[in-house]
């Protein structure tokens, strides 16, 4: 039996659904209600295809080409770590996805399906997070349950987004999009250390 708990607030975080809603917002301003819907289950179920894609056969890849999971874990949180800086000091999450709208023309995929929602830290979280060595099977259909969940909430968020906004404004998306970035150093910084201890115990 999984932590649910635990497993839902690292999919949180790095899904982000809350710094989401500004970027939907902007990429579907003066489009019918119609089309916002259609947007809005097009980026989920896009996202979701992705990150199952890295959880059914991410583990198979690395280990065709004779990468250890427990490099992939040092280098995922690495790479995590880094992600979350961007998010607590550079441009927020919204800031940042928002201006990508302009080199887009199907804004459900990009760059709300990717990078916003399957971004590459909720790739390389899908990885981690569902290892052969530690998860058995019903353990892994499991994670995939509780990522799905968490992009059912975010679905849900894209589809009340004007509402959303209307109450916590650019500013609290922003406020929330750093604390999540906290929360993901903290989960980066626990995957590096455990990587390096399953590294040297090989």
């Amino acid at each position: 039996m999984i932590d649910w708990l635990s497993t839902f607030i690292i999919f949180f975080s790095v899904i982000d659904p809350i710094g989401t809603v500004p970027v939907f917002i902007s990429v579907t301003s003066g489009r019918e209600l119609r089309d916002k819907r259609r947007i809005a289950f097009q980026a989920a179920w896009v996202s979701a295809l992705v990150l199952l894609f890295f959880i059914v056969l991410g583990e198979l890849i690395l280990d065709g080409i004779g990468i250890p999971i427990s490099a992939f874990q040092i280098a995922g949180g690495i790479v995590l770590f880094l992600f979350a800086l961007t998010m607590l000091f550079g441009e927020s999450k919204p800031d940042k996805e928002i201006g990508l709208k302009r080199d887009s023309k199907e804004v459900a995929i990009f760059p709300l399906a990717m990078p916003s929602i399957a971004s590459p830290g909720s790739m390389l979280a899908a990885v981690l997070l569902t290892k052969n060595a530690e998860h058995e099977l019903w353990e892994q259909v499991q994670i995939a349950g509780c990522m799905l969940l968490v992009l059912g909430v975010t679905y849900g968020m894209m589809m009340l987004a004007a509402q959303i906004y209307r109450v916590i404004g650019s500013g609290g998306a922003s406020i929330l999009s750093r604390v999540m970035g906290l929360i993901l150093a903290s989960i980066a910084a626990t995957n590096v250390l455990e990587g390096i201890k399953e590294y040297f115990q090989l």
